[in-house]
């Protein structure tokens, strides 16, 4: 089987960006991003999205290898976001006879990116519409809100591939990940390989949006999906109903794991040691108990929003700063709270030498969120850890394992 091939007709034309170290300026990617490209080769010919501009000309050069002597007839706009319409522009020009098939609110954004929206140019689909290519079908289900208002996914009938625009999608690499040492070429990908970074990416960039991922998940379940052709990460194809049902528990907002996540920063150090010594007074008490501790101050913040979704408990701990909270971690809640956190237990720890307030003000944004169930003891470490604050600690861990 060649590399690029799906299925007969249907090929991987995207392009590895290894060199990308912010994706959307703000999200760590050690191992790249792929932007992701499709063409469907049949009696019509149709390109299904183009890539970000950094990659145009890797993306052009697979593109012309397998067009050859032939000209596409559509281009499919799942997604008007730049790293995947960046060259929508160019792709129209070049090719006079093109027609872009997209949802009407992509053709509003046409023009805000491309100052025209190429009418007539422009096929424009609704609910339920469907496109012959010859031996392939398309059909289109709008799917707002995952995570572009104007997004919308296809499904080919004949092979059963849900093209799936961002949804299912990833961070990394194909050739920066083991995802590329696959039998069937770098661009398929497993269960072993697809979670972490996966998880990752859905929490950051989609999590605000779980109703929404609901919605297409129903809409979508109706159908026999055999593929699944994101236009980040690997194309899926073995165990679907692993990856279906991840992504039914993470827009859902049901906790993945059962678990404690503490996550903390410290001014001199006290509150870090606080923090520490929770997770092994929780480590003695329950050995089974799932623990896991990340140091905002220095960690990745996107892995800490994942995993505050990940587990269902999460302890924050934090000094009084300004007479509010130590930024680091307001942040943190902040992202929290932008991307929908709900239905968890949080416990809290603060600091402060003369007057604590880090408690309140930590308390005050997760009681504004919806389904957060607070876990008392407040701990309250007055400017160094003592006897008494190792007591409020083991109080506060045999709640948290309750």
């Amino acid at each position: 089987m060649e590399s690029n091939i799906i299925t007969p007709g249907i090929k991987y034309i995207g392009a590895d960006d290894t060199d990308l170290d912010l994706f959307e300026g703000q999200y760590v990617v050690p191992e790249g991003i792929t932007y992701n490209s499709y063409l469907i080769d049949d009696e019509k010919v149709a390109v299904l999205d183009t890539i970000d501009e950094r990659m145009t000309q890797a993306w052009l050069e697979n593109l012309e290898r397998e067009l050859g002597e032939r000209t596409p007839d559509y281009l499919i706009v799942h997604h008007m976001e730049p790293d995947h319409a960046a060259n929508i522009r160019m792709l129209m020009e070049n090719f006079p006879n093109l027609i872009a098939v997209c949802s009407q609110k992509a053709v509003a954004m046409m023009q805000r990116f491309f100052g025209t929206d190429f009418a007539p140019r422009v096929q424009v689909v609704k609910e339920g519409d469907t496109l012959s290519l010859g031996r392939h079908t398309l059909k289109f289900f709008m799917t707002p809100m995952i995570h572009w208002p104007e997004v919308m996914m296809s499904y080919e009938c004949t092979d059963k591939i849900l093209f799936s625009a961002d949804a299912f999608g990833k961070f990394g690499a194909y050739s920066k990940t083991s995802d590329g040492q696959k039998e069937l070429g770098s661009m398929w990908g497993d269960t072993h390989e697809w979670a972490c970074e996966a998880r990752r990416y859905y929490f950051n960039i989609v999590g605000k949006y779980g109703a929404m991922v609901q919605t297409a998940l129903k809409k979508l379940s109706a159908l026999d999906i055999q593929y699944i052709c994101p236009l980040h990460g690997p194309v899926l194809h073995d165990d679907l109903p692993y990856f279906l049902n991840l992504y039914d528990t993470w827009s859902s907002y049901r906790p993945e794991n059962e678990g404690i996540f503490i996550a903390y920063c410290s001014l001199h150090g006290n509150t870090e040691k606080a923090a520490i010594a929770l997770a092994g007074i929780i480590g003695n008490i329950s050995p089974d108990t799932k623990v896991t501790v990340t140091d905002l101050r220095r960690d990745d913040m996107a892995e800490a929003i994942e995993d505050a979704f990940r587990y269902d408990r999460l302890v924050c701990a934090a000094p009084t700063y300004d007479g509010g909270v130590m930024p680091v971690m307001a942040d943190f809640i902040h992202h929290l709270a932008i991307k929908a956190y709900q239905n968890r237990r949080v416990a809290l720890i603060e600091n402060g030498s003369w007057a604590p307030m880090a408690g309140k003000k930590m308390r005050e944004a997760f009681e504004a969120m919806k389904d957060i169930t607070l876990v008392d003891p407040l701990v309250t470490i007055e400017s160094v850890v003592k006897d008494k604050t190792i007591v409020d600690l083991e109080t506060l861990a045999n709640e948290l394992i309750k």
